[in-house]
């Protein structure tokens, strides 16, 4: 009885395994190809059938995107614009989470209410009337409107994230703070802010990639290509005219770094903000 079930449970972590390789597997084709595309020359790509690996491998691919002054121009746009955008969501949220996680006051129901039904709105529902609203206090074709609209649309899920972590904060550890001579702001920069250093971790990871993959309101508001973000900026690697499919996939992969480098630094917290709130 004992053996037979430990050959089901053997059984289930080798169907757990390669079930998990599997997804995995689908997971990482799409970078394999795009990969792949990047390091091939031009002439490999109009090759008929296609074929998947390049035949000659061709790294000097990826240096000329990096030396290309427009990809270099869309790089510093996406910079600029994500992590302005991430400073200001977390300035922003850090205050109004605390907050509402710690006081009771007239409308705080309805606040949170307004705060939740912002996520409900899509860029791309809105994306005529902010256009008007840029348009008219003369903020099309600016950073400061991606800037704007990217903290704008990513302040509720920090507000949220960031107030569920507060709440479960003791007040007793504040209590003690105050006792020892601490105002509140003091107790928030110096107690609570490095107890919440995971919510505020995962803030600031989904803030930056909400606004570093941001597409709809980009292309709308940006019409100067020296000062599109590199989301819409590389498309013009493949137009009616050109199509250097190469160097498309070879800035995309370049895309990508910054976002796996931000990961990578700041994966260990990442877990704890999504859990923030969820035991008391």
């Amino acid at each position: 009885m004992s053996a037979a079930r430990s050959g089901r449970r053997a059984a289930r972590r080798v169907a757990l395994a390669a079930a998990g390789l599997a997804l995995a597997l689908i997971v990482l084709a799409p970078y394999a190809v795009m990969v792949c595309t990047a390091l091939k020359p031009e002439a490999e790509l109009r090759m008929t059938p296609p074929r998947l690996t390049p035949i000659a491998w061709r790294p000097a691919n990826v240096l000329e995107v990096l030396r290309d002054p427009s990809f270099q121009g869309w790089l510093y746009a996406s910079l600029v614009v994500a992590l302005t955008s991430t400073l200001i969501v977390v300035l922003a949220a850090t205050p109004a989470a605390y907050y509402t996680a710690r006081h009771r006051f007239p409308g705080r129901s309805a606040f949170l209410l307004v705060v939740l039904v912002t996520q409900m709105f899509s860029p791309t529902a809105l994306v005529v009337g902010l256009y008007r609203q840029f348009f008219d206090l003369g903020l099309v074709d600016t950073y400061a409107a991606l800037i704007l609209t990217n903290a704008a649309f990513n302040l509720a899920f920090a507000i949220w994230i960031l107030r569920a972590f507060f709440a479960s904060i003791p007040r007793e550890i504040e209590e003690a703070a105050a006792v020892d001579g601490c105002g509140r702001v003091r107790t928030l920069v110096q107690v609570v802010l490095p107890l919440s250093l995971p919510a505020i971790v995962t803030a600031v990871i989904f803030a930056f990639i909400a606004a570093w993959n941001e597409y709809i309101v980009a292309l709308t508001l940006m019409a100067d290509p020296a000062r599109k973000p590199l989301t819409v900026g590389i498309t013009a690697y493949v137009t009616a005219y050109v199509q250097h499919w190469n160097h498309l996939f070879a800035a995309s992969v370049i895309a990508i770094v910054p976002v796996v480098v931000l990961f990578a630094t700041i994966e260990r917290h990442l877990v704890g903000g999504l859990t923030a709130g969820s035991v008391k």
